[in-house]
């Protein structure tokens, strides 16, 4: 499996939220899993399941670029439900 922190697989969208006043753009697995993976897990508590889901589905893409669209619709879940989208 590939570093899924590394990875340049394109998501099939790019994300765009604000974080601290700051607009933050999203575009690549590597991203992706560098943005779920850098905060405290605590952050995540609430949306545990979805976290989990979105950062396997984000290994699993690193690895395999035709699960991109699988790891772009978790990711998308995983924001819409935290409401950073």
């Amino acid at each position: 499996m590939s570093d899924p922190a590394s990875s340049e697989t394109p998501l099939r969208t790019t994300f765009k939220i604000k974080l601290n006043g700051d607009t933050l753009a999203i575009a690549t697995v590597g991203q992706a899993y560098q943005f779920l993976t850098n905060f405290k897990s605590v952050e995540w508590m609430e949306f545990r399941s979805l976290h989990e889901e979105a950062v396997a589905a984000l290994e699993g893409a690193a690895g395999n670029a035709m699960l991109a669209v699988q790891a772009t619709n978790a990711v998308r879940a995983l924001f819409v439900s935290a409401k950073l989208l």
